[in-house]
C-alpha cells in the first residue's frame, strides 16, 4: 500500500440517514470530485446515481438533496467506512492505511437499530469495514453483509448495465411500514 505522507488529511461526509432505515450502503472514502462538490458519488462517470435512479427514482438529474431524500424514503443510509485519511488522488488503492480513521458505526447502529442489510460499494469498502470496524462492534441484531461491484469508473471490468443488474437486489428490501 502506498504511503501518503505529506498529503493533506481528507475528511469524508456526514451520514445520510433516518432512524427507521434498514439498509446501509457503504463506500470507502469520497473521491476528489465528490470532496470538491461535497456530494456523495459526484464524479459524472460514477454509476451510483444512475443505478439509484433506476432503482428508486433518485435520478442524477434531480437536485442532490432530493436524491438523498429518495434514498432515505426507501430506508437507505448512505455513508463511507473512512471518516478521515490521507490519499493522493481518488483511487482506493492509494489510501494510506496508517492514516485511516473510521466512522462511528457503534453510534449509527444505536441511531438506526433496524439496519439489517449492509451493502459495500466495492471490495475496498468491504475490506476496510471487516478489518477496522467489525472487530470493535458488538451488534445484537442479525445483519446481512454483501459486497457489490464498485460503481466507480475505475472499476471498468463491468459496464453500467452489469453493475445495475448486481445492485438491483437492493430494490427487494422494503422499508419498514410506519
Amino acid at each position: 500500500m502506498k504511503q501518503a505522507t505529506g498529503q493533506p488529511l481528507l475528511q469524508g461526509f456526514d451520514c445520510v440517514a433516518r432512524a427507521d432505515a434498514r439498509v446501509l450502503i457503504l463506500g470507502s472514502m469520497p473521491g476528489q470530485e465528490s470532496l470538491r462538490q461535497t456530494q456523495y458519488y459526484a464524479h459524472p462517470q460514477n454509476s451510483f446515481w444512475y443505478i439509484m435512479g433506476r432503482l428508486f427514482g433518485a435520478d442524477p438529474d434531480l437536485p442532490y438533496d432530493q436524491r438523498l431524500l429518495r434514498l432515505q424514503d426507501r430506508g437507505i443510509v448512505l455513508w463511507d467506512v473512512v471518516h478521515r485519511c490521507r490519499r493522493p488522488g481518488s483511487l482506493d488503492a492509494a489510501i494510506d492505511r496508517d492514516s485511516v480513521e473510521t466512522n462511528d458505526f457503534k453510534k449509527l447502529f444505536i441511531i438506526c437499530p433496524d439496519i439489517d442489510h449492509v451493502f459495500f460499494n466495492g471490495q475496498k469498502a468491504a475490506a476496510l469495514y471487516k478489518r477496522l470496524v467489525l472487530p470493535a462492534l458488538a451488534i445484537k441484531q442479525e445483519i446481512l453483509y454483501q459486497t457489490l461491484p464498485s460503481t466507480s469508473p475505475a472499476h471498468a471490468s463491468l459496464n453500467r448495465e452489469q453493475k445495475y443488474q448486481q445492485w438491483s437486489l437492493i430494490k427487494n428490501i422494503k422499508p419498514r411500514p410506519p
